[in-house]
């Protein structure tokens, strides 16, 4: 067994934006081992002061391609809390349908594309289009109705263009919503059943690491909690969204340009796996089955597992969608003008659940409706000190392995995260010191 290790990974492939995975071990001992976050800062806090509240969600879709819709929405729901602004039920039924729609785009997106390509040892998913070419169609059918769903509810699957403060400038016909319907029943539904067959394939190939840590999330009385709720820790439980920047600690480390974030222990995990252990009880029926028959349980504390809770929450997007659709449908479509008339003018705090995991804006506004300051918390930057803290402990458990194997185990572990790093950045001056 070596007891000296020097591991540089520039730039970790399949994962958004730019990390280095970088890992030291002299003698036995452990030096250094942790996820550096090159990526020049982008001062999109900055980039909102003194614009009217009208332009806050399209500005702030722009932090990234990938989590527009999950900016938008927690910037629409931040502005409406600051001027006073009431949504109308349908509105925020439409918004519901909008994440699970961008939930199932994201996850789908990691799981098939990001993931996979390690449980079966290639580099990407392009040597998988030969030998497994059924599954990259399927999984490219799954991205697609996700992506249509935002195409046809806020205008376009990127950057959605008719969620506004207040409401919606264009909803969709009822014919839209029922051809939604009917994909979703006979295209998703029996894809999902065979995604599930075919992770059941790769499960061996999940490396067995557990590391106990806080798990964050939103969580709700009435339902798998992604639009609203209490950010609930399992260590602590629940608090209101007001408690925010206690529930996250930013701080600053030399070796990122990302803030990282900690609050009952040296770090915690936010996302799917977050999400599952604080509220597995309110999954549907058909996402408590494929995470029975993935072998994910209740309490899990192995990281790597992240991508299986990201599939079976696919389950309870599919299955609730369905749910909105047809009470949408059931209530009957009102053409409703945007509620964009401010009753007061002050500070507004909004969170919502995104692919990884819980995401804050707090924004204050003048009475010219203008913003004042805005504060933005990325779940990334919140899972960044405990990828740090996975890593240190990982390292030491796999030592007898090959460099490259121990290489591929760290990436891998990066990967379950799927972080994305572009929003992580912002609002920060650090200097590195070689």
């Amino acid at each position: 067994m070596s007891t000296n290790l020097d591991i540089n990974v520039k730039h970790l492939t399949r994962v958004e934006g730019h990390g280095n995975i970088v890992v030291n071990m002299k003698e036995g001992v452990l030096e250094k081992a942790q996820l550096e976050i090159v990526e020049a800062p982008r001062y999109f806090e900055a980039m909102l002061k003194g614009r009217s509240f009208h332009e806050a969600a399209i500005i702030t879709s722009r932090i990234c391609g990938i989590c527009s819709l999950g900016h938008q929405i927690t910037s629409l729901k931040t502005t409406e809390q600051a001027l006073g602004l009431e949504v109308s039920e349908q509105t925020v039924l439409l918004r519901k349908l909008l994440i699970h729609g961008a939930n199932l785009q994201s996850n789908i997106l990691h799981a098939y594309f990001l993931a996979a390509p390690d449980f079966l040892n290639v580099g990407s998913v392009f040597p998988l289009v030969g030998t497994h070419p059924e599954v990259v169609l399927r999984a490219l059918r799954m991205k697609r109705l996700a992506n249509d769903i935002g195409d046809v509810v806020s205008g376009r699957a990127v950057h959605p263009i008719t969620p506004v403060p207040g409401g919606f400038t264009r909803i969709p016909t009822a014919a839209e919503l029922l051809e939604l319907k009917r994909r979703l029943v006979e295209d998703m539904v029996p894809d999902f059943a065979a995604t599930v067959e075919t992770l059941k394939t790769l499960a061996g190939a999940i490396p067995a690491f557990e590391r106990d840590t806080e798990y964050i999330s939103l969580r709700s009385d009435d339902e798998y909690a992604m639009y609203d709720g209490d950010i609930c820790s399992t260590d602590t439980g629940r608090v209101p969204d007001s408690e925010y920047l206690r529930m996250s600690n930013e701080f600053i480390v030399p070796h990122s340009t990302s803030k990282h974030c900690k609050v009952n222990r040296s770090s915690y995990m936010v996302g799917a796996l977050a999400r599952w252990n604080n509220n597995h009880d309110k999954l549907c029926d058909l996402a408590k089955g494929a995470a029975e028959e993935l072998g994910l349980k209740p309490g899990c504390t192995n990281p790597y597992m992240n991508t299986i809770a990201q599939v079976v929450e696919c389950a309870h997007c599919v299955v609730d969608s369905l749910a909105i659709i047809d009470k949408l449908l059931g209530d009957g479509l009102k053409d409703e003008q945007p509620n964009q008339e401010p009753t007061r003018y002050g500070t507004g705090i909004g969170c919502t659940e995104v692919p990884r995991g819980i995401l804050y804006h707090e924004y204050e506004y003048d009475r010219q409706g203008r913003m004042v300051k805005a504060n933005c918390i990325i779940p990334t930057g919140q899972n960044l000190e405990n990828i740090d803290d996975d890593m240190k402990k990982l390292v030491p458990e796999i030592i007898d392995k090959s460099k490259e194997e121990i290489t591929l185990h760290l990436e891998m572990l990066v990967r379950a995260y799927d972080p994305c790093i572009s929003c992580s950045v912002h609002m920060l001056d650090v200097d590195f010191i070689e």
